[in-house]
């Protein structure tokens, strides 16, 4: 039991750590220089949608960006747990055989447009993403909502909510008491149900739900997975109400995606009125150089290289997002022996000095080393344990195992179209570096990356590997409690890119999430990480590193190395000149 004790320590060692770090991002002000009133923040991601809870969504930078826009009953913190978020209401367990939660909404809760928020919003959130509403496609039962991950709301039996109140009480399934139930109904995943209601013609949502009224619930998922796209210069603001301190100004290609101090929000104000987030695609230097930016959240190299900014102080970070490369299962991948040439030309103890080791790197925990584990992270008491099972088989490029692998595959040879969000300068080295690599054993890794792509192109046989974060996610991503990965791996969920299906790791993952004991947890971690290495779905590289810089004169900007970025509090940010 060593072993366990001494990562329990690795734990608590991250939490000072992150203190630390994000303690130094507060750059010192005079208080008698002028609050400036709008201040600049830059993401490594795109921003398509209001609705982070789409398949599209789950990839794009919109939690990054609308955490304080559309906030939850919890957000997830700096150490990558969820903290409540009370100005939204409260979740308490009940007593009980069957695990019960009862929901309160904030009295004063009211969206922008004068709405009030209601149970209405938990039942629309449940319903998109419990995975059993369906309909008949080309003789196929597909979902009607494109969720990406259905882990945990599928676990619920049902919400009883009176339409329009503020209360729900929200039961799970017998046996299926869901560990991480606080992750629930979070930051960005309530999505305003009145508004869905309204543009799909759908009187009453709570009945459509509880009756399974399949005409409503299908206008209602019709509107629900695309009516929140955004288009820069295209925007209808009527959809986009808010129950966060901001709300949606304006979005456009040359002035970024602006956010307002929301006039109807019942907390404490926001302490600057403007936030402008500038997705990928801006050039970060001559925006700090013009002023335009002041907060800076990007994957470390994405940008290229930043160099000293001045009037800046920044930090690399190692974050709870896992940079690995998502194989295809069909294609040219669709023979596990050909994944496992592939994985075994990765370089990935290099690949972890070069891009994934920061300056002053832990010797345990979150950014000590390769991650060899998809569903422990580094810093748990399972770790250690569940990461043996790589053996060290795949941790450096090895020719002659390369060979092998391909001869099991009856292959000569191979050829990997890789592709990832560009412009990424740092991703277009690390390809790089596998194709040099894996040359000598007869695989040709090609570079396919485009301004516009997405992990879907993987499911298409457009692509056929991906190199992404936790779940896909191109910038900002992970948390503690590993929801997101796994729900990468689940079959049937939409975030799981490549269709990897294997029955047995469903039923690890179903379990995982329920059984929070220690014993439970090693012995399925490491059952699971021996199937996963043998079929190698993925190859997971190392906890992708952050770069966050604040420009002189800030105050109140925290790092948040997960899904939330540093973007999580932005509503108390000061920028004083």
């Amino acid at each position: 039991m060593l072993h366990l004790r001494r990562a329990l320590v690795r734990s608590l060692s991250l939490v000072a750590a992150t203190a630390v770090v994000t303690g130094s991002l507060a750059a010192c002000s005079s208080e008698d220089s002028e609050q400036v009133p709008s201040i600049g923040y830059a993401i490594d991601n795109t921003i398509t949608t209001y609705n982070a809870n789409t398949t599209a969504g789950s990839v794009s930078g919109a939690m990054a960006a609308l955490g304080r826009v559309l906030p939850g009953f919890t957000f997830t913190g700096p150490v990558g747990a969820p903290v409540s978020d009370t100005d939204i209401g409260t979740a308490a367990e009940l007593p009980g055989q069957t695990l019960t939660v009862a929901y309160k909404l904030n009295p004063s809760s009211v969206y922008s447009d004068g709405v009030p928020l209601s149970c209405d919003d938990l039942v629309l959130t449940w319903a998109a993403s419990n995975g059993r509403f369906t309909k008949d496609v080309d003789g196929a039962q597909v979902p009607m909502f494109d969720v990406a991950n259905t882990l945990g709301y599928s676990d619920i039996d049902r919400i009883d909510c009176q339409s329009g109140s503020k209360d729900a009480t929200v039961v799970f399934k017998p046996g299926r008491a869901f560990t991480e139930w606080r992750t629930l109904f979070g930051a960005t995943s309530l999505m305003p149900s009145h508004i869905a209601a309204q543009r799909a013609g759908v009187p009453d949502l709570v009945t459509a739900v509880n009756s399974g009224d399949t005409e409503a619930l299908s206008k209602i998922a019709d509107f629900w997975n695309t009516g929140w796209n955004m288009v820069p210069g295209q925007l209808d603001k009527t959809v986009l109400v808010s129950s966060g301190p901001y709300r949606v100004d304006e979005y456009t290609e040359d002035g970024g995606l602006v956010l307002v101090a929301n006039e109807r929000w019942w907390g404490n104000k926001p302490a600057t009125d403007r936030i402008v987030v500038w997705p990928r695609g801006v050039d970060l230097v001559k925006d700090v150089d013009s002023h335009s930016i002041e907060v800076i959240d990007v994957g470390a190299g994405a940008a290229g290289d930043l160099g000293e900014l001045s009037g800046f102080s920044s930090v690399q970070i190692p974050s709870r997002s896992i940079e690995q490369f998502i194989l295809a299962t069909s294609g040219v991948l669709g023979d596990e022996a050909a994944r496992r040439a592939f994985a075994h030309c990765v370089p990935r103890s290099a690949l972890f000095d070069q891009f994934g080791k920061t300056p002053n790197a832990p010797a345990t925990g979150v950014g000590s080393g390769v991650v060899d584990s998809r569903l422990a992270v580094p810093d748990s008491l399972v770790y250690r344990d569940a990461a043996a099972t790589d053996g060290d088989r795949y941790s450096n490029a090895d020719v002659a195992a390369t060979k092998v692998s391909l001869s099991e595959a009856g292959l000569d040879g191979l050829t990997v179209r890789v592709g990832y969000l560009a412009p990424d300068p740092a991703r277009a080295q690390i390809v790089s570096e596998v194709k040099a690599a894996c040359a000598p054993a007869g695989i040709t890794v090609d570079d396919v990356s485009s301004p516009s792509f997405e992990p879907q192109a993987l499911r298409g046989g457009d692509v056929d590997a991906v190199l992404a974060g936790t779940a896909g996610q191109a910038g900002a991503a992970g948390m503690v409690d590993m929801i997101d990965a796994r729900g990468a791996l689940r079959g049937g969920n939409s975030s799981n890119f490549s269709g990897y299906h294997n029955t047995r790791i469903d039923q690890i993952i179903d379990q995982l999430d329920t059984d929070p004991g220690i014993a439970a947890q090693l012995g399925l971690s490491v059952e699971a990480e021996n199937i996963l290495w043998t079929q190698v779905p993925t190859i997971p590289l190392f906890n992708q590193v952050r770069t966050v810089a604040v420009a002189q004169g800030m105050s109140a900007v925290v790092a948040n190395p997960t899904r939330s970025a540093t973007g999580w509090n932005m509503d108390r940010w000061v920028l004083r000149r």
